[in-house]
């Protein structure tokens, strides 16, 4: 039974769709869809990310907790592109080292939850918000309705979005696209292509989430057979086992470039878990691109019950991630961070009151504003330089 057999035949616990049919119809309109991206950019952001795992290079990554169907436009396109370039810029300024920009843009259209219900704003239990590409924020019965038709439509606004980026790369400011494959009804009718010819035509690096990264399971199938640069979240659970399998199924020739791993632990759980992960890549002659994602180890509530990050523990995670990769002689690839070019008030600092943010705008999870993002940003460079 091949890999990509057996995930396009398991099922998809991760939608929650209502109706089989509707399914496969939107599948199947959408293997008649235009690739989003084509194969030679693919392989061009895995040439660039060889670079930053053999260590001269660095990734910034960033970008919406979850895209907007309604925000979408040549406006917002056009400020995001801009705040991942400047960024990139302060992290080529501050290391002496080319950065590469990827936006986790152009298809973030979904989000895995840890729960499939929630309580609304009366008590009755509603199905989560999953992203644009399942459902709608709204806390309705209606808007939480997972609706298949909505893979059509991210479809069509992220061809939008990558047009809106060609044009930027021809003004001189290239943006690689990146999402999490999550929705494999919508991975799955974009890959294209025939052996090492194969790729994930939705977007030029696809990563495999902490909640569906087991090495049996039907996400790592559905990346093991493409050509594009495939990055796996780890959280503060992970082994030196995890790593070996993910490995040996995502990464088994050793492509240069072909694996990064983006750590999510919590600031205060790096120097405990991520040398066992460092020399278990050693051991596999793996030599992956080590990424460090400061936001999801560091989630808490407010006491208005909202979600928040704390710039102190961002801005440690960040620290301590350099600090130990250094120690081990390792290079320190790149920083992932959720983010926008909106002044939001989702993140903040310990003397912050966390009840005053009158400016929580995010679909999901905590952003960081412009001005937190190059602290962030400038912290990650003054400690890889």
């Amino acid at each position: 039974m091949s890999a990509l057999f057996t995930a396009e035949t398991a099922p998809a616990p991760e939608a929650g769709w209502p109706e089989t049919r509707a399914v496969e119809q939107v599948t199947a309109r959408l293997r008649e869809l235009p690739p989003l991206v084509g194969l030679e950019d693919c392989l061009e952001l895995r040439r660039r990310l060889a670079e930053v795992a053999a260590g001269r290079a660095h990734l910034v990554q960033g970008g919406d907790c979850a895209e907007l169907f309604a925000e979408v436009s040549t406006h917002t396109v056009r400020r995001k592109a801009a705040q991942l370039g400047e960024l990139a810029d302060l992290v080529a300024v501050g290391t002496g080292r080319p950065t590469v920009p990827v936006g986790r843009i152009a298809g973030q259209f979904a989000k895995p939850r840890s729960e499939p219900f929630e309580p609304g704003p009366l008590g009755e239990r509603l199905p989560v918000y999953r992203g644009d590409a399942v459902n709608s924020p709204p806390a309705t019965a209606e808007a939480r309705m997972p609706d298949p038709g909505r893979l059509l439509t991210a479809h069509r606004l992220s061809a939008e979005i990558n047009r809106q980026l060609d044009a930027e790369a021809a003004a001189g400011r290239r943006v690689f696209t990146s999402h999490e494959a999550l929705l494999l009804d919508y991975e799955l009718p974009l890959t294209r292509g025939l052996g090492a010819l194969r790729h994930n035509a939705s977007a030029h690096l696809l990563w495999i989430g902490e909640r569906t990264r087991q090495p049996a399971g039907r996400h790592v199938a559905a990346l093991a057979d493409t050509a594009n640069p495939v990055a796996v979240k780890l959280g503060p659970t992970s082994t030196a086992e995890d790593l070996a399998e993910l490995a040996a199924v995502l990464d088994p020739e050793r492509i240069p470039g072909r694996l990064s791993f983006v750590l999510r632990f919590g600031a205060d759980r790096v120097e405990s878990v991520l040398p066992g992960l460092v020399r278990a890549a050693a051991e596999a002659g793996l030599r992956p691109a080590w990424i460090c994602d400061p936001m999801h180890g560091n989630t808490e509530r407010s006491p208005a019950g909202r979600k928040i990050r704390r710039m102190t523990n961002v801005l440690a995670e960040i620290r301590a991630f350099t600090r130990v990769l250094r120690s081990l002689g390792e290079h320190p690839g790149g920083i992932h961070l959720e983010l926008t070019p909106d002044d939001v008030t989702e993140c903040v600092s310990d003397h912050h009151d966390a009840a005053e943010q009158p400016r929580y705008w995010t679909a999901c999870d905590p952003r960081l504003n412009p001005g937190q993002a190059r602290l962030a940003v400038a912290t990650f460079a003054e400690e890889a330089a």
